[in-house]
């Protein structure tokens, strides 16, 4: 095995903490998406940042691959082991290090989880909003710049991580940003590291922006005749400046999903859900102009959820979404698509990738999360139909060179990884050997997260 000398070495110092068989391996392996089982050549389980820096140095010494690993939930093969090596598993770094309510900020290890997290704030008032649906690890999430359901409101990762601890690909460990709400000295290194997706350095600590828990939620799920009349009221909604915490679009293909799954009745239409924070008079306010926006399109069978156990079953039927489409189509795996355009351009999006689906005959239900021009086709392809794989990847393409045509881009949450690597160039031209350019200067050898976002020839 190549990498022996680096296994050797590691192991003196981690001992059981470097696991080395298939079962681990394959484990580690594994992925949400179409991509092939990839085992790495061991697996690491860090404690420390000491260690990690550690694990680090000794793999550079042997230019063996190191790739960070969280709760494995991403889309786009981030965190396989293309080219071996090892996969640090960073879960057991999962400690909330402080709470600063005042500055309304909290200091966490990467294997802390964003619903670990708001358990450990739930009586400061505080919480942290970022909600990608899995229970992701916070530095994975900062990794891949990930959002989800409230970002219309709240932002994503890049708006809420305001400092990171990173080991360096040669072992050193760095500070970016500061607990300051704002400042000038220098380069975003905070922001170059969030969403660089282990491939310029390990995180090993975050610091965080925290919010106000709401002191009224609403949330609702409404029906309409046609995605077109879904998707013009979101975009009627945010131009009248209506504070939605969150709003998601599914078409009816998805709501058949989630019927098939959840056991409910909804009509097989396209649907919004939407939910409102506020005090108790703004979300109640803020709900009765967005039903007159929906009475006004010509939505339907309108559902409010007026307590706490109706809303997370609301949001964890659309959180479930994934393993419901892919349970739609017995025995098939997802290609899941992830493109974001200026909210103007929305309509023509959808319209147009509802057509391609259509007329390629694999199923596709579409959802996302359309108050930020987010929305994802989840392609259901039969297990070993080559056939099928292709149609899909030609169908993802199409959808990436029209969000580029809108002037939007190839992903707006699930990041490059290997999956979208070969449109990075189609995206950012000249701008992509820039990045590498970044890669090659902060890791000459490429031992970290090799194969994806940046094409480096080593």
């Amino acid at each position: 095995m190549p990498h022996d000398a680096a296994l050797a070495e590691l192991a003196t110092f981690l001992g059981d903490r470097l696991a080395r068989s298939k079962a681990e391996r394959a484990m580690h392996g594994q992925n949400e998406a179409w991509f092939p089982e990839t085992l790495p050549d061991a697996v690491a389980y860090p404690e420390t940042t000491e260690e990690v820096a550690r694990i680090v140095a000794t793999c550079a010494r042997h230019r063996c691959p190191v790739i960070a690993w969280g709760t494995g939930t991403s889309l786009e093969g981030h965190a396989l082991a293309v080219r071996g090596g090892i996969t640090l598993d960073m879960m057991r770094m999962n400690r909330v290090l402080a709470v600063r309510a005042e500055d309304m900020q909290a200091v966490v290890q990467p294997g802390v989880t964003r619903e670990a997290l708001n358990a450990e704030l739930r009586t400061t008032g505080l919480m942290f909003p970022v909600d990608p649906g899995a229970d992701a690890s916070l530095g994975g999430m900062a990794a891949t710049r990930a959002s989800g359901t409230t970002a219309v409101r709240y932002g994503t990762m890049r708006d809420n991580v305001m400092g990171l601890e990173v080991v360096l690909a040669d072992g050193r460990v760095i500070r970016t940003g500061s607990g300051a709400r704002k400042s000038s000295a220098g380069y975003d290194l905070t922001g170059l590291f969030a969403g660089s997706e282990g491939t310029l350095g390990i995180i090993t600590e975050l610091t965080l922006r925290l919010h106000g828990q709401p002191e009224a939620i609403s949330a609702a799920v409404c029906a309409f005749e046609d995605f077109e009349s879904a998707v013009q009221t979101v975009i009627m909604t945010i131009q009248m400046g209506i504070p939605m915490a969150r709003i998601e679009f599914l078409d009816e293909t998805a709501a058949a999903a989630f019927n098939a799954a959840n056991g409910t009745t909804m009509p097989e239409k396209p649907h919004l859900m939407v939910e409102f924070h506020g005090s108790d008079s703004s979300a109640a306010e803020d709900a009765q102009r967005f039903g007159e926006v929906v009475a006004e399109m010509g939505g339907a069978h309108f559902d409010w959820a007026t307590t706490t156990e109706d809303r997370n079953r609301l949001w964890k039927m659309r959180h479930g979404a994934y393993p419901a489409c892919i349970a739609f189509r017995p025995g098939c795996m997802g290609l899941v698509t992830d493109i974001c355009v200026p909210i103007s351009r929305l309509a023509e999006a959808v319209r147009e990738t509802r057509a391609d689906i259509a007329a390629s005959g694999i199923p596709g239900p579409i959802l996302g999360h359309v108050g930020d021009g987010n929305f994802h086709a989840i392609l259901l392809i039969e297990r070993g139909n080559e056939a099928e794989l292709r149609t899909a990847k030609t169908l993802a393409h199409r959808m990436a060179e029209r969000a580029l045509r809108l002037g939007g881009t190839i992903t707006g949450e699930h990041g490059v990884g290997m999956g979208k690597k070969g449109l990075m160039a189609m995206e950012h031209g000249e701008a992509w050997e820039v990045m590498a350019r970044i890669k090659r200067a902060l890791d000459p050898d490429g031992i970290l997260n090799p194969g994806k976002v940046v094409e480096v020839n080593q």
